[in-house]
């Protein structure tokens, strides 16, 4: 029996809902659209209003599909999020199996640096090592006596999933994950080779834009710039002294103008009489766009630089979200990005409703549904503490025995991470070798020590 997915993306400007099943292939059955209220850049301002407008968007999927679904997987703005690094080790004494590998993550999340008021969205695993081997792929059914695992982990302020929680339960819908919009947009608009090489994936929304960066089987950095869309809507009204709904329609309709060979527009003005009108000069449209694009392209460069990463982007910089669609933003990537392949990227085809993949502001919502089906980070620890393989949500063994040995082999770690803070100082970690725990420093042997050590040694 077919599985139906919510994915329920909820954006600063639009709620995007859509109904998804996997027979082989993800097919779209329903889709529903609703304005967003209650919610600026990414946060839920009202979550009343936030609620009724996830509530008529949903519905309006549900309309559409002609039927329920069985789960929701819900976005949560990168405005929220933030992120830690860490490591984890554990010793074994038999092949690495699901378990060790869940033991080990754990491990590095207990080690992690995430303050009290914040929860965890995705502990992702990006790099493992089997006693001296390094870069391990997937260490499942390998041998080795000691694992160790370096994770990227996404974290957001509790009151945020709360609130985020609390209206959309209040639209009627239980939540079933929480997935951070940026990840899920790089599910559904990268490619393997992409992510194997190293990307950029960049979502240009309303009123924020997501940065994340995939290199190899996992992300490593996501951020966030706080302005969108929306900003090109309030520099034309304003610029242009018109209302803001004529300067948003001017902003959708920007690339149909300039195909179609126009040269002027006519808009009203404001505060004027609803007669009263005057001709645009489409030349002073593109250079408003294209300076506020020019500066968020400005700022996106500046959190590449600072990444760390900007050496190794050897896919370079992918776009998509809704703001993608705006004319000549490919061109102006590639000459802020310093010449880095830049691509606009839709989401994957899907079957059934395919026109939603010609929109690359549903990039999020079929990122969503992909996750749903186990489209992710080949293992990953989700907004439930619960370790996905592949396409499967793992219940590791709770039974008395093995959680009395989890919790020993953790408090050691995180004992031992008090005595010398290996997670947050690169230096220390340096020192003992790049471990995710804290090794205490051999005490150097005194005068006494090193001539008894003689005595001993001379019989």
């Amino acid at each position: 029996m077919s599985e139906y997915i919510l994915g329920l993306d909820i954006g600063s400007n639009k709620i995007r809902a859509l109904i998804a099943k996997n027979d082989g292939e993800l097919s779209i059955s329903g889709v529903g659209v609703a304005d967003t209220l209650g919610i600026k850049k990414g946060v839920i301002t009202n979550i009343e209003q936030a609620a009724s407008s996830i509530k008529q968007a949903v519905k309006g999927a549900i309309k559409s599909a002609g039927r329920n679904y069985d789960r929701a997987v819900v976005s949560i703005s990168g405005s929220y999020a933030k992120s830690v690094k860490s490591r984890g080790v554990i010793t074994m004494e038999r092949e690495i199996g699901i378990h060790e590998i869940d033991r080990a993550m754990k491990v590095a999340q207990a080690q992690a640096n995430v303050p009290n008021d914040y929860t965890i969205l995705h502990v992702l695993p990006y790099d493992f090592k089997i006693d001296e081997q390094e870069h391990i792929e997937d260490p499942l059914g390998m041998s080795g006596s000691r694992l160790e695992v370096s994770v990227h982990i996404i974290i957001a302020p509790k009151s945020s999933i709360q609130n985020l929680k609390k209206s959309v339960e209040m639209a009627g819908v239980k939540v079933s994950n929480i997935v951070l919009s940026g990840y899920a947009s790089s599910i559904s608009a990268l490619t393997k080779d992409e992510k194997e090489l190293g990307v950029v994936l960049i979502d240009m929304g309303g009123a924020t834009c997501d940065v994340v960066i995939h290199l190899g089987n996992s992300l490593r950095y996501n951020d966030v710039v706080m302005l969108g869309s929306n900003n090109i809507t309030n520099d034309l009204s304003r610029a242009l002294h018109t209302p803001l709904p004529y300067a948003e329609n001017i902003k959708i309709t920007y690339n149909d103008l300039i195909n179609e060979g126009d040269s002027e527009v006519n808009l009203p003005i404001m505060g004027e009489r609803e007669d009263e009108s005057k001709l645009i000069s489409l030349e002073i449209i593109s250079q408003v766009i294209l300076a506020r694009v020019k500066e968020i392209f400005d700022l996106l460069a500046d959190k590449i630089d600072k990444s760390g990463y900007k050496d190794r982007l050897g896919a370079g910089v992918v776009i998509t979200g809704g703001m993608a669609k705006l004319d000549d933003v490919r061109d102006l990537g590639t000459m802020v990005f310093d010449n880095i392949s830049v691509r606009v990227a839709r989401p994957k085809s899907v079957s059934g409703l395919s026109e939603i993949s010609y929109d690359s502001a549903n990039a999020c919502a079929v990122g969503l549904c992909m996750y749903g089906f186990g489209d992710f980070t080949p293992y990953e620890i989700d907004s439930n503490g619960e370790l996905r393989y592949k396409d499967e949500t793992i219940k590791i063994s709770t039974s008395r025995e093995s959680s009395t040995y989890y919790e020993k082999e953790v408090t050691q770690a995180i004992e031992t991470e008090e005595v010398k803070s290996s997670v947050t100082n690169t230096n220390t970690m340096a020192n003992n070798g790049g471990l995710g725990i804290g090794l205490p420093e051999k005490k150097k042997p005194n005068m006494f020590e090193k001539f008894m050590t003689m005595i001993k040694n001379s019989f």
